[in-house]
């Protein structure tokens, strides 16, 4: 026995040198893409925010973004969805244009105000990276899955500086209600030299401050529990609407261009006649401030109705941080009628709506530990198991499947997208069985 112990031990030595050589090489690439975008990022939000009339050109740069996108992006126009199919079900190798183009395009959306994110860029980057380190070094489709997922959790890990919870996302992103175990070593090691890589080129990620966290009690646990559902509820619409906008603006325009220029006039008219700045680009600063005092209770349904018109209608960029934003102001009004303070109920909405409309409770779970310290961490996990509950079998990412339902059967296997068909095959199927 002590025998067969100790070859284990050796044979596993180089599996460990192979894929910490890998998921090293993953993590420098896509940190270091990482801080370019944020660079560029931050850059495109000053000079917006300098020259408001910038906005009012945002028809013609989603025009333009989406005539490239027509002309040479219509491969990687899945985007995270994309990703998640190649490691699902390798079919070809992700193009190398994912990573300029969608860097490219999300810039522009957040230099004229569009309402978007920043985590679908980073990543799409990470996957796309990933996919030619697989390309250069010949791996087989196993392993490819594998570095697949590590590019994922880097490219999560480096444009939030959360490398723990980079890590669990990857590993979590692809299935609902399933882990993938034979990705620990690639996601934890990628995401970890990620976050350093983009830390190393001067990248200083926002600090958020929860300054205190009240003992657990029975009607803290409430409290909880009530906006836990909340948030799950804010979640789902919030995917739901998306998709749904999105699927009507692409039946009704069928110049895939024009449906940017449209969304972008919709967005700049609205934002710039109504004089509503916060609920443009990244919202970064509304965010802080939810940490801080009261704010107005529908800044949550403006940024919700400003970032679902804005990618639904086209334009580049990522979900994650609008719903930081949402989620965040959410927990802001809540504490107006539930038992815990303003800053606390702030932090659990920044990742109890993301777990909801992502569908990932534990990485969304570390990622509060990870950036309002480990005193939250029971409240935390609390919130974002319930949202994750409460905002059913839909999510950002149509290309997740079902590994384990969370409340009643479907097909495991079954894609997100799929399940609104599904539901009407069962429901046409009992109606025939009724009468």
């Amino acid at each position: 026995m002590k025998r067969l112990t100790s070859l284990e031990q050796i044979a596993m030595l180089p599996h460990l040198g192979r894929w910490l050589f890998f998921s090293t090489l993953v993590g420098t690439l896509s940190g270091s893409a990482s801080a370019l975008f944020l660079y560029a990022l931050d850059l495109a939000t000053d000079t917006r925010s300098a020259h408001m009339g910038l906005v009012w050109l945002l028809p013609f740069a989603g025009f333009a973004t989406g005539w490239i996108y027509y002309r040479v992006g219509q491969s990687v126009e899945g985007g995270n969805n994309l990703l998640i199919d190649e490691i699902h079900d390798p079919k070809k190798i992700v193009p190398k244009r994912m990573a300029p183009l969608v860097l490219i395009a999300t810039v522009i959306t957040h230099l004229f105000g569009g309402s978007a994110g920043r985590e679908g860029t980073a990543v799409q980057m990470g996957g796309a990276l990933a996919d030619r380190v697989t390309h250069v070094f010949g791996l087989d489709r196993d392993d490819r899955r594998i570095l697949l997922m590590g590019g994922i959790a880097a490219g999560f890990s480096s444009v939030f500086g959360t490398p723990l919870a980079g890590a669990i996302f990857g590993l979590e992103v692809l299935a609902i209600g399933r882990l993938r175990y034979d990705a620990l070593l690639a996601c934890f090691a990628s995401s970890i030299v990620a976050d350093a890589v983009c830390r190393l080129w001067g990248i200083h990620h926002t600090v958020y401050v929860v300054p205190f966290v009240p003992a657990l009690s029975a009607t803290g646990a409430v409290s909880v529990i009530v906006a836990g559902i909340a948030f799950g509820v804010v979640g789902m619409l919030f995917a739901d609407s998306t998709h749904a906008l999105s699927a009507f603006i692409k039946r009704k325009i069928r110049y895939a261009p024009a449906r940017p220029l449209i969304g972008g006039a919709v967005v700049a008219t609205f934002g710039m006649v109504f004089h509503v700045p916060q609920y443009l680009g990244l919202g970064i600063p509304t965010i802080e401030a939810a940490f801080r005092g009261d704010l107005p209770v529908y800044d949550f349904a403006g940024k919700f109705v400003f970032t679902v018109m804005t990618l639904a209608s086209g334009f580049k960029g990522g979900e994650v941080t609008p719903l930081f934003y949402i989620g965040a102001t959410l927990g802001n009004a809540l504490s107006h009628v539930l038992a815990l303070p303003a800053p606390v109920l702030a932090g659990l909405g920044f990742v109890a709506v993301f777990a909801g409309a992502a569908n990932t409770p534990l990485a969304s779970t570390m990622m509060a530990i990870e950036l309002f310290g480990p005193h939250i961490g029971v409240y935390a996990g609390l919130a974002c198991v319930i949202s994750y509950l409460f905002s059913g079998h839909t999510g950002i990412y149509r290309a997740q499947r079902v590994g384990h339902p969370k409340h009643r059967l479907f097909p495991l296997g079954a894609r997100l997208a799929d399940i609104p068909a599904l539901r009407r095959v069962r429901s046409a199927s009992t109606t025939a069985a009724d009468s």
